[in-house]
Protein backbone atom coordinates (compact mmCIF):
# COMPACT_ATOMS: atom_id res chain seq x y z
CA UNK A 1 0.00 0.00 0.00
CA UNK A 2 1.16 3.68 -0.74
CA UNK A 3 2.39 5.33 2.23
CA UNK A 4 3.30 8.88 2.94
CA UNK A 5 5.65 9.21 6.21
CA UNK A 6 6.18 12.12 8.45
CA UNK A 7 9.29 13.22 10.52
CA UNK A 8 8.13 14.51 13.61
CA UNK A 9 10.21 17.82 14.69
CA UNK A 10 7.89 18.25 18.00
CA UNK A 11 4.96 20.14 16.53
CA UNK A 12 2.01 19.48 18.56
CA UNK A 13 0.38 19.40 15.16
CA UNK A 14 2.90 16.37 13.82
CA UNK A 15 0.06 13.97 13.80
CA UNK A 16 -2.54 16.43 12.35
CA UNK A 17 -0.54 16.62 9.15
CA UNK A 18 -1.23 12.47 9.10
CA UNK A 19 -5.05 12.99 9.77
CA UNK A 20 -5.63 14.87 6.83
CA UNK A 21 -3.75 12.78 4.47
CA UNK A 22 -6.10 9.29 6.16
CA UNK A 23 -9.43 11.34 5.56
CA UNK A 24 -8.52 11.58 2.06
CA UNK A 25 -7.30 7.52 2.27
CA UNK A 26 -3.82 7.84 1.61
CA UNK A 27 -1.86 5.67 4.23
CA UNK A 28 0.25 8.18 6.60
CA UNK A 29 2.86 7.23 8.92
CA UNK A 30 4.40 9.72 11.76
CA UNK A 31 8.16 8.47 12.40
CA UNK A 32 11.12 10.51 14.72
CA UNK A 33 12.88 12.87 13.24
CA UNK A 34 16.24 10.94 13.27
CA UNK A 35 14.61 8.37 11.65
CA UNK A 36 17.72 6.27 9.90
CA UNK A 37 17.77 6.14 5.88
CA UNK A 38 17.86 2.83 5.56
CA UNK A 39 14.78 2.08 7.51
CA UNK A 40 13.10 4.58 5.26
CA UNK A 41 13.95 2.93 2.29
CA UNK A 42 12.24 -0.07 3.94
CA UNK A 43 8.91 1.73 4.42
CA UNK A 44 9.63 2.70 0.85
CA UNK A 45 7.17 6.16 1.04
CA UNK A 46 5.69 7.62 -2.16
CA UNK A 47 6.82 11.24 -0.25
CA UNK A 48 8.11 12.74 2.98
CA UNK A 49 7.14 15.47 5.50
CA UNK A 50 8.88 16.80 7.33
CA UNK A 51 6.86 18.74 10.11
CA UNK A 52 6.77 21.87 12.46
CA UNK A 53 9.00 22.46 15.74
CA UNK A 54 10.18 24.54 18.18
CA UNK A 55 13.77 24.91 17.38
CA UNK A 56 15.58 26.97 15.16
CA UNK A 57 17.55 25.70 12.32
CA UNK A 58 20.62 27.37 13.71
CA UNK A 59 20.87 26.56 17.53
CA UNK A 60 23.28 24.18 18.36
CA UNK A 61 21.14 20.77 19.66
CA UNK A 62 18.29 21.96 16.95
CA UNK A 63 16.62 18.51 15.57
CA UNK A 64 17.82 17.32 11.95
CA UNK A 65 17.12 14.72 9.65
CA UNK A 66 19.68 12.37 7.89
CA UNK A 67 21.06 14.23 5.08
CA UNK A 68 20.79 11.02 2.95
CA UNK A 69 16.85 12.04 3.06
CA UNK A 70 17.39 14.49 -0.09
CA UNK A 71 19.68 11.74 -1.92
CA UNK A 72 16.63 9.20 -2.12
CA UNK A 73 14.81 10.98 -4.64
CA UNK A 74 11.41 11.00 -2.88
CA UNK A 75 9.21 14.22 -3.11
CA UNK A 76 10.00 16.71 -0.03
CA UNK A 77 7.52 19.01 1.89
CA UNK A 78 8.77 20.61 4.45
CA UNK A 79 6.68 23.07 6.95
CA UNK A 80 7.48 26.26 8.77
CA UNK A 81 10.15 24.37 10.90
CA UNK A 82 10.83 21.88 8.21
CA UNK A 83 10.55 24.52 5.61
CA UNK A 84 13.78 26.54 7.02
CA UNK A 85 15.18 22.95 7.32
CA UNK A 86 15.14 22.89 3.79
CA UNK A 87 16.49 26.54 3.01
CA UNK A 88 19.13 25.41 5.88
CA UNK A 89 20.05 22.19 4.04
CA UNK A 90 20.31 23.65 0.41
CA UNK A 91 22.22 26.83 1.78
CA UNK A 92 20.01 29.39 2.06
CA UNK A 93 19.60 31.79 4.70
CA UNK A 94 17.31 31.69 8.00
CA UNK A 95 16.84 34.35 10.28
CA UNK A 96 15.36 35.69 13.58
CA UNK A 97 12.49 38.03 12.83
CA UNK A 98 11.78 41.17 14.74
CA UNK A 99 8.02 40.33 15.18
CA UNK A 100 7.11 36.39 15.64
CA UNK A 101 4.33 35.83 12.88
CA UNK A 102 1.40 33.75 14.81
CA UNK A 103 -2.06 33.47 13.47
CA UNK A 104 -4.25 34.26 10.51
CA UNK A 105 -1.95 36.02 7.51
CA UNK A 106 -3.36 35.81 3.79
CA UNK A 107 -1.36 34.06 1.42
CA UNK A 108 -0.91 35.36 -1.97
CA UNK A 109 -0.30 32.33 -4.68
CA UNK A 110 2.08 33.30 -7.47
CA UNK A 111 1.74 29.46 -8.85
CA UNK A 112 -0.89 27.35 -9.39
CA UNK A 113 0.80 24.47 -10.30
CA UNK A 114 1.54 21.61 -8.31
CA UNK A 115 1.07 22.35 -4.33
CA UNK A 116 -1.73 25.00 -5.52
CA UNK A 117 -3.36 22.88 -8.32
CA UNK A 118 -6.72 23.27 -8.45
CA UNK A 119 -7.31 25.84 -5.91
CA UNK A 120 -9.14 28.61 -8.03
CA UNK A 121 -8.15 31.44 -5.36
CA UNK A 122 -5.41 33.72 -5.75
CA UNK A 123 -5.02 33.98 -2.10
CA UNK A 124 -5.89 32.10 0.76
CA UNK A 125 -5.84 32.94 4.71
CA UNK A 126 -3.04 30.39 5.99
CA UNK A 127 -2.10 30.03 10.36
CA UNK A 128 1.33 31.22 10.90
CA UNK A 129 3.59 30.08 13.84
CA UNK A 130 7.24 31.30 13.89
CA UNK A 131 9.82 33.23 14.74
CA UNK A 132 12.15 32.19 11.74
CA UNK A 133 12.13 32.71 8.15
CA UNK A 134 14.07 32.19 4.95
CA UNK A 135 15.76 35.49 3.99
CA UNK A 136 18.43 34.35 0.82
CA UNK A 137 16.36 31.46 -0.97
CA UNK A 138 18.89 28.54 -2.12
CA UNK A 139 19.82 28.08 -5.98
CA UNK A 140 16.60 26.45 -7.71
CA UNK A 141 13.92 27.31 -5.71
CA UNK A 142 11.02 29.55 -6.32
CA UNK A 143 8.61 31.59 -4.40
CA UNK A 144 4.84 30.15 -4.97
CA UNK A 145 3.39 32.20 -2.34
CA UNK A 146 4.15 35.27 0.28
CA UNK A 147 2.50 36.90 2.57
CA UNK A 148 3.08 40.65 3.84
CA UNK A 149 5.45 39.86 6.14
CA UNK A 150 6.88 36.38 4.67
CA UNK A 151 8.11 37.11 1.20
CA UNK A 152 8.76 33.16 0.47
CA UNK A 153 5.99 31.69 2.73
CA UNK A 154 5.88 28.56 -0.63
CA UNK A 155 8.65 27.83 -1.96
CA UNK A 156 9.79 24.68 -4.45
CA UNK A 157 12.26 22.73 -6.52
CA UNK A 158 9.87 21.79 -9.10
CA UNK A 159 12.65 19.83 -10.95
CA UNK A 160 13.61 17.63 -7.51
CA UNK A 161 9.99 17.99 -6.12
CA UNK A 162 11.26 19.38 -2.76
CA UNK A 163 8.54 22.24 -1.26
CA UNK A 164 8.81 24.21 1.80
CA UNK A 165 5.64 25.78 3.53
CA UNK A 166 6.44 28.75 5.93
CA UNK A 167 2.38 27.96 7.66
CA UNK A 168 0.48 25.09 8.43
CA UNK A 169 -1.70 23.36 6.05
CA UNK A 170 -2.81 20.78 8.48
CA UNK A 171 -4.74 23.10 10.68
CA UNK A 172 -8.33 24.20 10.09
CA UNK A 173 -7.17 27.81 10.15
CA UNK A 174 -5.73 27.43 6.75
CA UNK A 175 -8.07 27.36 4.03
CA UNK A 176 -8.06 24.58 1.92
CA UNK A 177 -5.09 23.93 3.77
CA UNK A 178 -5.97 19.83 3.20
CA UNK A 179 -6.20 20.33 -0.26
CA UNK A 180 -2.46 21.59 -0.61
CA UNK A 181 -1.35 18.34 1.19
CA UNK A 182 -3.60 16.08 -0.72
CA UNK A 183 -1.91 17.76 -3.78
CA UNK A 184 1.79 16.82 -2.50
CA UNK A 185 0.40 13.41 -1.33
CA UNK A 186 -1.34 12.03 -4.35
CA UNK A 187 -0.43 14.47 -7.30
CA UNK A 188 2.92 15.27 -6.75
CA UNK A 189 4.31 11.74 -4.93
CA UNK A 190 1.64 10.22 -6.69
CA UNK A 191 0.12 7.78 -3.49
CA UNK A 192 -2.57 6.38 -3.92
CA UNK A 193 -6.07 6.93 -2.35
CA UNK A 194 -6.74 3.01 -0.93
CA UNK A 195 -6.56 3.04 2.87
CA UNK A 196 -9.22 2.72 4.37
CA UNK A 197 -10.52 2.52 8.20
CA UNK A 198 -12.07 -0.67 7.62
CA UNK A 199 -8.67 -2.40 6.71
CA UNK A 200 -7.20 -0.36 9.76
CA UNK A 201 -9.58 -2.03 11.76
CA UNK A 202 -8.85 -5.37 10.94
CA UNK A 203 -4.76 -4.38 11.02
CA UNK A 204 -5.34 -3.68 14.84
CA UNK A 205 -6.67 -7.03 15.69
CA UNK A 206 -4.15 -8.82 13.65
CA UNK A 207 -1.44 -7.06 14.92
CA UNK A 208 -2.80 -7.98 18.60
CA UNK A 209 -3.05 -11.02 17.51
CA UNK A 210 1.21 -11.32 16.29
CA UNK A 211 1.98 -9.34 19.47
CA UNK A 212 0.13 -10.93 22.43
CA UNK A 213 -0.10 -14.28 21.14
CA UNK A 214 -0.94 -16.97 23.90
CA UNK A 215 -0.20 -14.10 26.66
CA UNK A 216 -2.57 -12.47 29.02
CA UNK A 217 -3.91 -8.80 29.17
CA UNK A 218 -4.93 -6.71 31.84
CA UNK A 219 -7.23 -4.16 29.94
CA UNK A 220 -7.97 -0.90 32.12
CA UNK A 221 -11.79 0.16 31.17
CA UNK A 222 -13.11 3.24 32.19
CA UNK A 223 -16.57 3.26 29.92
CA UNK A 224 -15.73 5.79 27.67
CA UNK A 225 -15.46 5.19 23.94
CA UNK A 226 -11.66 4.94 23.88
CA UNK A 227 -11.69 2.27 26.23
CA UNK A 228 -14.54 0.13 25.39
CA UNK A 229 -13.18 0.01 21.58
CA UNK A 230 -9.67 -1.12 22.67
CA UNK A 231 -11.30 -3.53 24.93
CA UNK A 232 -13.71 -5.02 22.24
CA UNK A 233 -10.73 -4.82 19.41
CA UNK A 234 -8.48 -7.22 22.60
CA UNK A 235 -11.32 -8.98 23.04
CA UNK A 236 -11.82 -10.20 19.30
CA UNK A 237 -7.93 -10.87 19.47
CA UNK A 238 -7.09 -12.96 22.05
CA UNK A 239 -10.80 -13.98 23.57
CA UNK A 240 -10.59 -15.33 26.74
CA UNK A 241 -6.67 -14.37 27.53
CA UNK A 242 -8.05 -10.63 28.37
CA UNK A 243 -9.17 -9.62 31.45
CA UNK A 244 -10.74 -6.13 31.84
CA UNK A 245 -10.77 -4.32 35.02
CA UNK A 246 -13.20 -1.51 35.91
CA UNK A 247 -11.91 0.58 38.75
CA UNK A 248 -14.13 3.11 41.04
CA UNK A 249 -11.34 6.16 41.72
CA UNK A 250 -14.53 8.13 43.83
CA UNK A 251 -13.90 10.58 40.56
CA UNK A 252 -16.76 9.77 38.07
CA UNK A 253 -19.98 10.78 36.56
CA UNK A 254 -23.11 10.45 38.15
CA UNK A 255 -24.11 7.13 37.54
CA UNK A 256 -21.13 5.90 35.97
CA UNK A 257 -20.25 2.64 37.68
CA UNK A 258 -23.59 0.95 37.87
CA UNK A 259 -23.91 2.34 33.77
CA UNK A 260 -20.37 0.53 32.82
CA UNK A 261 -21.21 -2.55 34.23
CA UNK A 262 -24.08 -2.71 32.61
CA UNK A 263 -22.81 -2.17 29.34
CA UNK A 264 -20.30 -4.87 29.42
CA UNK A 265 -22.12 -7.81 31.01
CA UNK A 266 -25.26 -7.36 28.94
CA UNK A 267 -24.61 -5.19 25.73
CA UNK A 268 -21.21 -6.29 25.32
CA UNK A 269 -20.68 -9.97 26.31
CA UNK A 270 -17.20 -9.17 27.92
CA UNK A 271 -16.51 -9.82 31.86
CA UNK A 272 -15.66 -7.29 33.67
CA UNK A 273 -13.70 -7.42 37.01
CA UNK A 274 -14.56 -4.45 39.25
CA UNK A 275 -12.62 -2.75 42.01
CA UNK A 276 -13.43 0.12 44.69
CA UNK A 277 -10.50 2.12 45.26
CA UNK A 278 -12.00 5.39 46.05
CA UNK A 279 -10.65 5.75 49.20
CA UNK A 280 -6.94 4.87 47.85
CA UNK A 281 -7.29 8.29 45.41
CA UNK A 282 -8.84 10.36 47.29
CA UNK A 283 -6.38 9.66 50.13
CA UNK A 284 -3.57 10.01 47.64
CA UNK A 285 -5.16 13.31 46.44
CA UNK A 286 -5.78 15.12 49.89
CA UNK A 287 -4.34 18.86 49.69
CA UNK A 288 -2.46 18.51 46.80
CA UNK A 289 -3.39 21.40 44.27
CA UNK A 290 -0.83 21.81 41.78
CA UNK A 291 -2.40 20.06 38.53
CA UNK A 292 0.30 18.38 37.22
CA UNK A 293 0.85 16.48 40.49
CA UNK A 294 -3.02 15.65 40.73
CA UNK A 295 -2.54 14.07 37.24
CA UNK A 296 0.78 11.92 38.35
CA UNK A 297 -0.84 10.65 41.75
CA UNK A 298 -3.91 9.79 39.75
CA UNK A 299 -1.74 7.32 37.56
CA UNK A 300 0.29 6.54 39.95
CA UNK A 301 -2.55 5.21 41.82
CA UNK A 302 -3.91 3.54 38.59
CA UNK A 303 -0.62 1.79 38.20
CA UNK A 304 -0.36 0.30 41.72
CA UNK A 305 -4.04 -1.03 41.45
CA UNK A 306 -3.61 -2.72 38.54
CA UNK A 307 -0.50 -3.75 39.53
CA UNK A 308 -2.12 -5.73 43.13
CA UNK A 309 -4.80 -7.11 40.76
CA UNK A 310 -2.43 -8.72 38.63
CA UNK A 311 -0.13 -10.03 41.02
CA UNK A 312 -3.32 -11.53 42.35
CA UNK A 313 -5.31 -12.99 39.93
CA UNK A 314 -2.41 -13.56 36.91
CA UNK A 315 -0.07 -13.80 35.91
CA UNK A 316 -0.66 -11.26 33.44
CA UNK A 317 2.22 -9.78 30.69
CA UNK A 318 0.49 -7.10 29.60
CA UNK A 319 -1.17 -3.92 30.50
CA UNK A 320 -3.84 -2.47 27.68
CA UNK A 321 -4.99 1.31 27.84
CA UNK A 322 -7.46 3.21 25.10
CA UNK A 323 -4.57 5.40 24.68
CA UNK A 324 -5.01 8.36 22.04
CA UNK A 325 -2.67 10.35 19.95
CA UNK A 326 -3.52 13.90 21.44
CA UNK A 327 -2.94 12.19 24.63
CA UNK A 328 0.58 11.27 23.48
CA UNK A 329 0.72 14.65 22.18
CA UNK A 330 -0.36 16.58 24.82
CA UNK A 331 2.62 14.22 27.34
CA UNK A 332 5.55 15.26 24.62
CA UNK A 333 6.16 11.71 24.12
CA UNK A 334 5.18 10.95 20.55
CA UNK A 335 8.95 10.37 19.61
CA UNK A 336 9.42 13.66 18.55
CA UNK A 337 11.18 16.47 20.49
CA UNK A 338 7.29 17.94 21.49
CA UNK A 339 6.92 20.08 24.43
CA UNK A 340 4.85 18.72 27.48
CA UNK A 341 1.28 20.56 27.72
CA UNK A 342 -0.15 18.22 30.43
CA UNK A 343 0.65 14.56 31.78
CA UNK A 344 -1.99 12.18 30.88
CA UNK A 345 -2.76 8.93 33.83
CA UNK A 346 -2.26 6.89 31.01
CA UNK A 347 1.01 8.23 29.27
CA UNK A 348 4.06 8.92 30.62
CA UNK A 349 2.73 8.96 34.23
CA UNK A 350 3.21 5.28 34.83
CA UNK A 351 6.27 5.05 37.37
CA UNK A 352 9.00 2.50 36.23
CA UNK A 353 8.11 -0.08 38.72
CA UNK A 354 5.38 -1.27 36.42
CA UNK A 355 6.11 -4.50 35.73
CA UNK A 356 3.61 -4.73 32.63
CA UNK A 357 4.33 -4.32 29.20
CA UNK A 358 1.99 -1.71 27.83
CA UNK A 359 -0.56 -2.61 24.78
CA UNK A 360 -2.16 0.83 23.51
CA UNK A 361 -3.85 -0.55 19.93
CA UNK A 362 -5.50 3.54 19.54
CA UNK A 363 -2.43 5.27 20.22
CA UNK A 364 -1.90 6.76 16.82
CA UNK A 365 -5.27 7.73 16.34
CA UNK A 366 -7.70 10.46 16.99
CA UNK A 367 -11.36 10.29 18.84
CA UNK A 368 -13.15 11.05 15.95
CA UNK A 369 -10.94 7.57 13.78
CA UNK A 370 -11.48 5.86 17.16
CA UNK A 371 -15.42 6.11 17.35
CA UNK A 372 -15.21 5.49 13.41
CA UNK A 373 -13.75 2.12 14.26
CA UNK A 374 -16.33 1.20 16.23
CA UNK A 375 -18.84 1.46 14.74
CA UNK A 376 -17.30 -0.97 12.37
CA UNK A 377 -17.68 -2.99 15.49
CA UNK A 378 -20.94 -2.70 16.39
CA UNK A 379 -20.81 -0.39 19.66
CA UNK A 380 -24.23 0.68 20.52
CA UNK A 381 -25.01 3.83 19.52
CA UNK A 382 -25.14 5.53 23.78
CA UNK A 383 -21.33 4.83 23.86
CA UNK A 384 -20.47 6.08 20.04
CA UNK A 385 -22.03 9.08 20.48
CA UNK A 386 -21.04 9.51 24.19
CA UNK A 387 -18.76 12.51 25.24
CA UNK A 388 -14.97 12.04 26.33
CA UNK A 389 -14.09 12.17 30.29
CA UNK A 390 -10.58 12.10 30.74
CA UNK A 391 -9.10 9.64 32.47
CA UNK A 392 -8.13 11.23 35.92
CA UNK A 393 -11.90 11.63 36.35
CA UNK A 394 -13.62 15.03 38.11
CA UNK A 395 -9.53 15.27 39.61
CA UNK A 396 -9.05 17.31 36.61
CA UNK A 397 -12.33 19.83 36.70
CA UNK A 398 -11.57 20.57 40.16
CA UNK A 399 -9.35 23.38 41.02
CA UNK A 400 -7.84 23.45 43.95
CA UNK A 401 -7.95 21.26 46.78
CA UNK A 402 -10.06 17.76 46.26
CA UNK A 403 -12.61 17.97 49.15
CA UNK A 404 -16.06 15.74 49.15
CA UNK A 405 -18.11 18.81 48.35
CA UNK A 406 -16.63 19.69 45.48
CA UNK A 407 -17.04 16.27 44.10
CA UNK A 408 -20.28 16.81 45.00
CA UNK A 409 -21.04 19.92 43.22
CA UNK A 410 -19.16 19.08 39.91
CA UNK A 411 -20.59 15.66 39.59
CA UNK A 412 -24.18 16.92 40.07
CA UNK A 413 -23.39 20.16 37.66
CA UNK A 414 -22.12 18.04 34.67
CA UNK A 415 -25.19 15.58 35.20
CA UNK A 416 -27.56 18.96 34.89
CA UNK A 417 -25.43 20.13 31.89
CA UNK A 418 -25.73 16.52 30.36
CA UNK A 419 -29.58 16.29 30.56
CA UNK A 420 -30.00 19.92 29.63
CA UNK A 421 -28.23 19.14 26.56
CA UNK A 422 -30.28 16.19 25.65
CA UNK A 423 -33.79 17.57 26.44
CA UNK A 424 -32.32 20.86 23.70
CA UNK A 425 -31.40 18.42 21.37
CA UNK A 426 -27.61 19.82 21.58
CA UNK A 427 -25.82 16.75 23.46
CA UNK A 428 -24.67 15.31 19.80
CA UNK A 429 -23.80 18.44 18.62
CA UNK A 430 -20.98 19.43 20.77
CA UNK A 431 -18.36 17.73 21.55
CA UNK A 432 -17.89 18.12 25.02
CA UNK A 433 -19.85 19.52 28.28
CA UNK A 434 -19.27 19.56 32.00
CA UNK A 435 -18.77 21.85 35.19
CA UNK A 436 -15.81 22.96 36.99
CA UNK A 437 -15.54 24.32 40.34
CA UNK A 438 -12.86 25.76 42.33
CA UNK A 439 -12.38 27.96 45.39
CA UNK A 440 -13.96 31.30 43.74
CA UNK A 441 -16.52 32.14 45.78
CA UNK A 442 -19.58 34.71 45.90
CA UNK A 443 -22.55 36.52 47.43
CA UNK A 444 -25.82 34.61 46.84
CA UNK A 445 -29.40 35.26 48.23
CA UNK A 446 -31.74 32.31 48.97
CA UNK A 447 -35.07 33.43 50.54
CA UNK A 448 -34.05 36.55 52.23
CA UNK A 449 -30.87 34.76 53.55
CA UNK A 450 -27.43 35.99 52.34
CA UNK A 451 -24.73 33.18 51.76
CA UNK A 452 -21.42 32.81 50.08
CA UNK A 453 -21.86 30.24 47.73
CA UNK A 454 -19.02 28.33 45.03
CA UNK A 455 -18.91 29.52 41.54
CA UNK A 456 -19.49 26.60 38.90
CA UNK A 457 -17.69 27.19 35.65
CA UNK A 458 -19.78 26.18 32.39
CA UNK A 459 -17.31 24.29 29.76
CA UNK A 460 -19.03 23.25 26.50
CA UNK A 461 -16.80 23.11 23.23
CA UNK A 462 -17.00 22.18 19.55
CA UNK A 463 -14.03 20.14 18.30
CA UNK A 464 -13.30 17.41 15.62
CA UNK A 465 -10.31 15.96 16.90
CA UNK A 466 -9.23 17.50 20.15
CA UNK A 467 -6.50 19.02 19.14
CA UNK A 468 -8.12 23.01 18.53
CA UNK A 469 -11.74 23.55 19.85
CA UNK A 470 -14.06 26.38 20.16
CA UNK A 471 -16.78 27.23 22.94
CA UNK A 472 -19.93 26.71 21.72
CA UNK A 473 -22.72 29.81 21.46
CA UNK A 474 -25.18 27.89 23.35
CA UNK A 475 -28.97 29.96 23.63
CA UNK A 476 -29.09 32.08 26.51
CA UNK A 477 -32.10 30.28 27.37
CA UNK A 478 -30.27 27.08 27.38
CA UNK A 479 -27.69 28.70 29.22
CA UNK A 480 -30.49 29.87 31.66
CA UNK A 481 -31.77 27.05 32.20
CA UNK A 482 -28.72 25.28 33.17
CA UNK A 483 -28.00 28.16 35.91
CA UNK A 484 -31.35 27.67 37.24
CA UNK A 485 -31.05 24.37 37.90
CA UNK A 486 -27.51 24.05 39.30
CA UNK A 487 -28.27 26.85 41.56
CA UNK A 488 -31.59 25.81 42.45
CA UNK A 489 -30.94 22.11 43.32
CA UNK A 490 -27.46 21.95 44.27
CA UNK A 491 -26.27 23.17 48.05
CA UNK A 492 -24.01 25.93 48.48
CA UNK A 493 -23.62 27.12 44.67
CA UNK A 494 -24.65 30.62 44.41
CA UNK A 495 -22.81 31.47 40.70
CA UNK A 496 -22.72 29.98 37.41
CA UNK A 497 -20.20 31.50 34.82
CA UNK A 498 -19.74 30.49 31.35
CA UNK A 499 -16.06 29.92 29.73
CA UNK A 500 -15.30 31.08 26.18
CA UNK A 501 -11.78 30.49 25.79
CA UNK A 502 -10.63 28.27 22.57
CA UNK A 503 -8.18 25.47 22.54
CA UNK A 504 -5.55 27.03 21.92
CA UNK A 505 -4.36 29.46 23.44
CA UNK A 506 -6.90 26.87 26.10
CA UNK A 507 -7.18 23.28 26.58
CA UNK A 508 -10.24 21.34 26.92
CA UNK A 509 -9.88 20.53 30.34
CA UNK A 510 -9.03 22.70 33.07
CA UNK A 511 -5.99 21.29 34.53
Amino acid sequence: MDKIIVLDFGSQYSHLICRRLREFNIFCELVPFDINVDKIRELNPKGIIFSGGPASVYSKDSPKPDNKIFELGIPILGICYGHQLIVDHFKGKIKRVENREYGNALLNITSKQNLFKNIQADSLKCWMSHSDAAEVLPEGFEVLGKTSSSFSAAIGNKNNNIFGLQFHPEVAHTEQGNKVLFNFANVISRAKQEWNITDLTQDIITNIKDLVHNEKVLCAVSGGIDSTTCAILIHRAIKSNLTCVFVDNGLLRANERESVIKMFEEELKIPLNVIDASDKFLNALEKITDPEIKRKKVGEVFARVFTEFAESNGPFQWLAQGTLYPDVIESGVSGGPATIIKTHHNVGGLPDWLNLKVLEPLRLLYKDEVRSIAKILNVPDHILKRHPFPGPGLAVRILGEITAEKISIVRKASAIVEEILLEENLYNKVWQAFAIVGDDKAVGILGDERIVGHVVYLRVVESVDAMTADWVRLPYHVLEKISSRITNEINNVTWVTYTISSKPPATIEPL
